[in-house]
């Protein structure tokens, strides 16, 4: 198994979509890249510890591989947008891949140039690649959001239409059961 680690706005919403993705075998949400030691929730939705929401994702590079992620991280959110996805705004929703090794910031910074270079978006691609110097696990209760609150009306309005859209666009990749969530 191997780990990875991206940000792309609110965790629940990232936590969702990869956890349909085949091989990935567990995501976590927590909170990289700032400087508090152990930072909570409050402290991170402040944007002063310098953290992201990100998962941590540990997958089996022999069903899907390093590259395969970066490919869902990137088409899963918007990459352009400075510290905001959607109406979540600060620096704790940036984009951002947190690679733990040479190779995975090797790919990702080949990924990211290939993007640019398509003109897949009209504006310049703004995601940090930066090394994990430490992961916080997120508290309890951010564990598994949207399959334990499914109903609630953020999850309705904001997470389900993007884990739908992941659906659609990598059918081949899924899960099985498909649907399953």
């Amino acid at each position: 198994m191997e780990k990875a680690t991206f940000g792309a706005g609110c965790f629940w919403c990232v936590e969702a979509v990869f956890q349909n993705l085949e091989g990935v075998e567990k995501v976590e949400s927590g909170y990289a890249g700032g400087h508090k030691e152990n930072p909570s929730y409050k402290e991170v939705t402040t944007g002063s510890t310098g953290h992201a929401e990100v998962v941590q994702i540990t997958y089996n590079p022999e069903v899907v591989s390093f590259k395969e992620l970066l490919e869902v991280f990137w088409k899963t959110h918007d990459p352009t947008t400075l510290n905001r996805q959607g109406a979540d705004v600060g620096t704790q929703y940036r984009s951002a891949v947190f690679y733990h090794t040479d190779e995975q910031k090797r790919l990702a910074e080949e990924y990211r140039e290939s993007l640019e270079q398509s003109g897949a978006w009209d504006s310049p691609i703004v995601t940090e690649i930066s090394p994990l110097e430490k992961f916080y696990p997120a508290e309890d209760y951010h564990h598994n959001y949207y399959r334990q609150n499914g109903g609630e009306p953020y999850c309705s309005f904001v997470i389900r239409p993007k884990l739908e859209k992941f659906k659609k666009a990598f059918a081949g990749k899924l899960k099985s059961p498909v649907g399953k969530e």
